[in-house]
């Protein structure tokens, strides 16, 4: 809002902001104020005789029948009225605005054009009698005459001499899109000593340039105007949607220590969701803390990007501390949070939390969305439960919601997993007859499919309804082709495709290669795996651990060990790092050629760079021990695999059961195999005579009968 201050040379009017710093003397002000124009007297054209009796005639007339239909009231002076008379008529209706805003309603009505001037002293009038909508409307009309804005202030200190109507005149022109006008206008209104408001300004900054917004922002506080902490808001988020945070940031400290204007949580959001679109959750973590310790309390948009963030980065345990320390501040989680959150366990495989949280959101009445649905359904299809993801699909469908092209891919990706070709294509023929284009992706999905199940013809087949379709075929879609052809044993064509690959202007990458050196592997081909690993070097591709483990397998399975061993040597003086498969593929064949002594040594050799043994090591080392009698170090191994939580393969505990039992441990290989059962494992037939032996022994009938019974149903069957 803005004051009149009343001093002997009768000043303009101020904003008490403007006001206020022209009393304290700043120079800025003072410099403005000693140039300061009065606002003009207002001499509008006198009307003749005649006009003065029609004027006359016909305010009375308005004022005398006002519960009349203007319409009617008026109708005696249609022929003979003019726009002049409509400006004539004002000063009569000054202090009535309905009756002004019948006569202007009337006037339009018969198609007599409103001149810009009746505008501008209808818009004052209508300030006046703080009917402000009226206001509006009056001087956004205005605004398409020529010259309008010197009209207003010319009937300014007459008819109003309220100067909001300076505000709303510079809200019309930034909502009417003239900005470059708007900033003129300010400037223009300051030669008059008004200032426009710090909120109307802040609509300037939400529409404008980036580039102009920060000329604006620099200039404006220039005449003695002060931007507060929503204007800070806007600009900092313009500054995070482009991505510049180091100049967001520095904003943040320049609104406090320059300007002393204290940011908000929205400002905080607006940066820490800023930080959170560029990945940087570190920074992203400090503010939220600087945050809370300045006491402002997170809202459910902070703690959106926050969780959306540490899911995107498979952080989902930070992600589930922020969702309860959420709900523990009262903070309502909103569908965005919980979608988020369905999408991070959904990545991870966790099925019981997706469901979990799905049930919750539900319960907290948020309706999920095709998002959520599309999430749930890709968790789903990646852990195998088909059968609960197509319930899920039937569940949204009949909610209303419609699947789009990601939901479909899911599904038809899962289905193809599981070989179920006909379900696929189902899907598929459905996508398109609901008018989705499945995507190179969907088509690759397909094909791979197609070639796992060893229909490599009409895998390649698809490939050619995607060149017809106008897809273009990636690198992925000749990988899934040349991945089913190696599996279906026909090399030869796999790499004809890779030419093909190749004059089709794309590069074979690591992927490729690694298929097929594997393919040669098996094959026991490995001058042709060596040849490839070298054409993949010279291309300058850098293989990666699965290529060597590749090799590893196939130089161990040929029994090649020395080789596994000069490769493994290579890797190391390369600095590539093997992982546990690269070391569990030598162990397990020297631990197959009992030498369990170079088996130790491996093993010796993976702990000392660090890396961690897996559940498949240590059932390499408690089998091999195991065959070789050494029930020292295979119980050992044992305890420290359970430690870590991790379980026996049926052949390891077919082994250490044996071997407890030759070695007289009666008690634990019974508690063995007993767990053995209890985790539906079968037992080898040579297991199942020592616990019936056993139990004969003790003339345990009822428990000799079960065990015959699951000889019967596990061994025989798993012999046919």
């Amino acid at each position: 809002m803005f004051l009149r201050l009343a001093t002997e040379k009768r000043l303009p009017l101020l904003s008490p902001f403007a006001a206020g710093i022209f009393t304290r003397g700043f120079s800025s002000i003072d410099r403005i104020n000693t140039n300061l124009r009065p606002f003009p007297d207002y001499s509008p054209k006198k009307p003749g005789v005649k006009d003065v009796d029609l004027v006359r005639d016909l305010t009375t007339a308005l004022k005398q029948r006002r519960s009349e239909p203007a319409r009617r009231v008026l109708s005696p002076f249609g022929q003979r009225f003019r726009s002049d008379h409509l400006l004539w008529a004002f000063p009569h209706l000054r202090s009535d605005l309905p009756l002004v805003l019948s006569l202007i309603h009337w006037c339009r009505s018969r198609r007599h054009p409103i001149p810009a001037e009746a505008l501008a002293i209808a818009a004052h009038l209508s300030v006046d009698s703080k009917h402000l909508q009226a206001a509006r409307q009056f001087l956004r009309e205005g605004l398409s005459h020529p010259r309008f804005v010197e009209q207003v202030i010319y009937t300014y200190k007459y008819w109003c001499s309220n100067p909001s109507v300076f505000d709303l005149l510079f809200r019309a022109s930034v909502d009417a899109g003239r900005l470059a006008e708007a900033r003129s206008l300010f400037f223009h209104l300051l030669t008059y000593g008004v200032i426009i408001s710090t909120d109307s300004c802040n609509a300037l900054l939400s529409r404008i340039p980036l580039h102009e917004l920060l000329t604006v922002f620099t200039e404006f506080p220039e005449s003695g105007f002060r931007w507060n902490v929503v204007s800070y808001n806007i600009l900092i988020h313009r500054l995070c949607q482009i991505g510049k945070l180091e100049e967001a940031r520095g904003f943040l400290r320049k609104m406090e220590d320059k300007d002393c204007v204290l940011p908000d949580v929205i400002t905080y959001s607006t940066l820490i969701d800023g930080c959170c679109k560029s990945g940087e959750l570190q920074e992203a973590l400090e503010l939220f803390s600087e945050m809370s310790i300045k006491g402002l309390k997170p809202n459910s948009f902070t703690y959106t990007s926050l969780i959306t963030l540490s899911c995107g980065n498979n952080n989902v345990v930070e992600a589930e501390r922020l969702f309860m320390e959420m709900l523990s501040y009262g903070v309502a989680p909103d569908a965005v949070v919980y979608t988020s959150l369905i999408n991070g366990f959904s990545k991870k495989g966790n099925l019981f939390a997706m469901s979990r949280l799905f049930d919750e959101m539900k319960s907290s009445g948020h309706l999920p969305d095709a998002v959520t649905y599309t999430v749930l359904i890709c968790g789903l299809c990646g852990s195998g439960k088909m059968l609960e993801a197509n319930k899920m699909f039937v569940e949204m469908i009949s909610k209303g919601l419609s699947p789009d092209e990601v939901t479909y891919s899911a599904l038809i990706a899962g289905y193809c997993r599981e070989g179920r070709m006909g379900d696929a294509f189902r899907l598929h023929n459905e996508m398109l007859h609901k008018g989705l284009l499945p995507n190179v992706v969907t088509y690759t999905t397909l094909c791979d499919g197609l070639c796992k199940q060893g229909q490599v013809e009409a895998g390649n087949e698809l490939l050619h309804e995607m060149c017809r379709k106008g897809l273009v075929l990636n690198v992925v879609t000749f990988n899934s082709l040349i991945n089913g052809l190696c599996k279906a044993g026909n090399i030869d064509q796999a790499v004809k495709t890779m030419i093909d690959m190749e004059a089709a202007g794309l590069c074979p990458d690591t992927y490729t290669y690694t298929t097929l050196m594997d393919a040669y592997c098996k094959s026991g081909d490995m001058d042709q795996a060596r040849l490839l690993l070298k054409e993949m070097l010279d291309k300058g591709l850098q293989p990666n651990v699965v290529t060597f483990n590749v090799l590893m397998n196939g130089f161990c399975v040929l029994g090649m060990l020395e080789d596994g061993k000069t490769l493994l040597q290579w890797m190391l003086d390369k600095n590539i790092r093997p992982n546990a498969t690269t070391y569990n593929t030598l162990m397990k064949q020297y631990s197959i050629d009992k030498n369990m002594k170079a088996t130790s040594e491996i093993y010796k050799g993976m702990l000392a760079l660090g890396i961690i043994p897996d559940e498949n090591t240590y059932n390499i080392l408690i089998t091999g021990h195991c065959k070789s009698r050494n029930m020292k170090e295979a119980c050992y191994y044992y305890n420290e695999m359970v430690s870590k939580g991790f379980n026996l393969r049926k052949s390891s505990y077919n082994a250490l059961i044996k071997l407890l039992f030759r070695k007289k441990k009666l008690q634990e290989a019974s508690r063995l195999f007993e767990e053995m059962r209890a985790m539906k494992l079968v037992a080898d037939r040579e297991i199942y005579s020592i616990f019936i032996d056993a139990n004969y022994n003790e003339k345990n009938i009822k428990t000799i009968l079960e065990l015959c019974d699951e000889v019967v149903e596990n061994c025989y069957v798993e012999e046919k």
